[in-house]
């Protein structure tokens, strides 16, 4: 389990996370836990030595541990040191690593929503229509879309975490929510 509940990213751990191959494999030892560098490497196609380096950039900049519980003189273990990355603000002289961040950040979110389609017809009945794909449009002011961000995360803060230790019902599966609040102020009114 990961120590902390979340980092918040500042320009220096940006720069270190702003690439497409660390946000996936940050994403993948949050959401299936330690991995090394060769399972890592092999599920994203890298050389041993590719997954190696980045690796090493996650750990430098506290994305990453290791996992001192697993492993050997041969193979290293690594895990996520916390459970979320939270973007509180970017100053100007970010917002291009910024970018290149979200962009990762947004495949990864497509490439789950694109499984879950996917994945829907071979579903176990219980949890045959659970789930939604909506969006709704909305005319909110800078202070409304802020408030209703606060409470929409309220209340998935209410729900058990994937990774907690704690008992779980024995139908419990892991349900992922992405929240976007995607302000378009360019929009004409």
């Amino acid at each position: 389990m990961p120590d902390d509940a979340s980092i918040s990213l500042d320009p220096r751990t940006l720069r270190a996370l702003a690439h497409p191959v660390r946000v996936r494999m940050l994403g993948l030892l949050r959401e299936h836990g330690p991995s090394t560098a060769t399972l890592l490497g092999t599920q994203l196609g890298l050389s041993s030595a590719a997954t190696s380096y980045h690796l090493r950039q996650l750990a430098q900049h506290g994305f990453i541990v290791e996992d001192a519980e697993r492993g050997n003189a041969r193979e290293r273990w690594w895990r996520a040191a916390h459970r979320q990355t939270i973007v509180a603000s970017v100053a100007p002289e970010s917002y291009g690593d910024f970018e290149i961040y979200l962009r990762a950040v947004a495949t990864q979110y497509a490439a789950r929503v694109d499984r879950s389609v996917s994945e829907y017809a071979t579903r176990p009945e219980p949890w045959v229509g659970v789930g939604t794909l909506s969006d709704w449009s909305r005319r909110l002011t800078p202070d409304e879309a802020r408030a209703m961000q606060e409470e929409l995360i309220e209340v998935i803060g209410r729900y058990r975490p994937f990774d907690d230790d704690a008992p779980a019902p024995e139908d419990a599966a892991r349900v992922v929510v992405q929240l976007q609040v995607m302000p378009f102020p360019q929009d004409a009114s």
